[in-house]
């Protein structure tokens, strides 16, 4: 790899903490419902645990932008992981089912700052020929995690229901120390700090049409994979095709295999060809392989199509990263464009399981997936409709319009005053067209 292609250390270690954040997540989240049951209540007030992190997540996802405007990316990203990882420590200690409903959503709170401010960062320091091949490390390592973390708390299964909450607070100390003593004398972080902080509003966002799409696809994303996916595929294993509980598990694991075998290449290849290619394709195989949950009356056929499913997904969610980053541009601050296409997942992962589990009771599981796909192929649709988001610079003048795109006249971006520089010296890793004041990847 030549040294113009090598990413900055601050990146990796940003990816490192999201492998960290998804191990620990994926530790806490199979005893969740489980110990929130001991403490004598129903299964919905057990899942009322879950909900409430999400609620939080999404009710707080506008302050987190606003904070990100106002304090900067870094403070917000460690002050979010100290949040989670003392709610989560005292999750341990929660006495009352009351008391862990509290403390979980303070978790919420902390997550949604962290994932805010931790793509802003990612934003601002990744070299533009590069965003999608960090959002492609960035997901990849999130899924990894998450994969790793039931297997690691299958070994401290005996130590009780409370000892994953500790170890993941364990793991997001260290997180914090290490984030903090590595970014603290970067050079790279000085110059995303010192250079031009331009703001860009949620209104300048919207204004552009590929922001508007890149809202719908992540909505159907949220609808899709974190909310259908989790809430129907494991009841369809079992009460439609009789298998047993295991095989949903199964299914989820081949699902999330498919997006790892192309979560990397599509991050990198968006770099090369454009966003809009692996959006459009990627959103129509989602949609495919959605919808032929609905036909899927083997176990066989039920997870091919969830494979494809998953490769679809892993095509798409870099390329969702990388043009929120095209939209928002290396030398502006977009806390509340990112707040939004956070919301905007979250916003699908909590309508989607209610309204398409209505269409599921009142019709069937066939109707409700094969609407969820529907979905994802308007998705697609969209986005042969809008412009590409990715623009190769041109003219090197035109760093100075902040909006990452190479061009100053895209509606709702207001460009940088003419001459305007950035004062900090580039990092040797820079690649030749330039960070643009700054120095990628849930």
């Amino acid at each position: 790899m030549n040294r113009a292609d090598r990413l900055p250390g601050e990146i990796w270690v940003l990816i490192a903490g999201s492998f960290v954040i998804a191990i620990g997540f994926g530790l806490v989240a199979p005893v969740l419902p489980q110990f929130a049951r001991g403490f004598g209540v129903g299964v919905a007030a057990a899942s009322a645990i879950i909900s409430a992190f999400a609620l939080m997540r999404l009710l707080f996802a506008p302050m987190s932008g606003r904070l990100v405007q106002r304090l900067g990316e870094r403070p917000v990203y460690l002050g979010g992981l100290l949040v989670v990882a003392l709610s989560t420590g005292a999750s341990a200690l929660a006495q009352t089912y009351w008391q862990l409903l509290v403390l979980r959503s303070l978790g919420g709170i902390g997550s949604t700052m962290f994932t805010v401010s931790s793509l802003a960062l990612v934003i601002r320091m990744s070299p533009p020929g590069a965003r999608g091949r960090v959002s492609g490390l960035y997901s990849t390592s999130f899924l990894v995690g998450s994969l790793g973390g039931p297997l690691i708390g299958g070994l401290f299964a005996g130590f009780g229901l409370r000892a994953p909450f500790v170890l993941y607070m364990i793991a997001l100390l260290i997180t914090v120390a290490v984030v903090w003593y590595a970014l603290r004398g970067s050079t790279l972080i000085n110059t995303v700090e010192s250079g031009p902080q331009r703001t860009m509003s949620f209104a300048e966002g919207w204004s552009r049409p590929e922001y508007r799409a890149v809202l719908w696809s992540n909505f159907c994303n949220g609808a899709a994979v974190f909310g259908v996916r989790m809430a129907l595929v494991p009841l369809l294993v079992v009460e439609v095709l009789g298998q047993e509980p295991s095989m949903a598990g199964i299914t989820l694991t081949v699902f999330a295999a498919g997006n790892a075998v192309v979560l990397f290449t599509s991050g990198r290849l968006s770099d090369r060809f454009g966003r809009k290619p692996f959006l459009v394709l990627g959103s129509f195989i989602c949609a495919v392989g959605t919808g032929g949950l609905a036909l899927a009356d083997t176990v066989p056929l039920l997870l091919i199509t969830s494979f494809v499913a998953g490769i679809g997904s892993g095509m798409f969610s870099p390329a969702q990263q990388a043009a929120v980053a095209d939209i928002i541009g290396p030398n502006a601050r977009g806390g509340p464009v990112l707040a939004g296409f956070q919301m905007s997942a979250d916003l699908g992962t909590v309508l989607g399981p209610i309204l398409v589990g209505f269409l599921a009771q009142q019709l069937s599981y066939g109707v409700g997936l094969g609407v969820t796909g529907g979905l994802l192929a308007l998705a697609a649709v969209f986005w042969l409709l809008v412009p590409e988001p990715m623009r190769r610079e041109t003219d090197p003048s035109s760093r100075a319009a902040g909006d990452g795109s190479g061009s100053s006249g895209k509606p709702g971006i207001a460009p940088m005053p003419p001459g305007t520089e950035v004062s900090a010296p580039l990092p040797p890793c820079a690649e030749s067209e330039g960070l643009g004041g700054r120095g990628s990847a849930r």
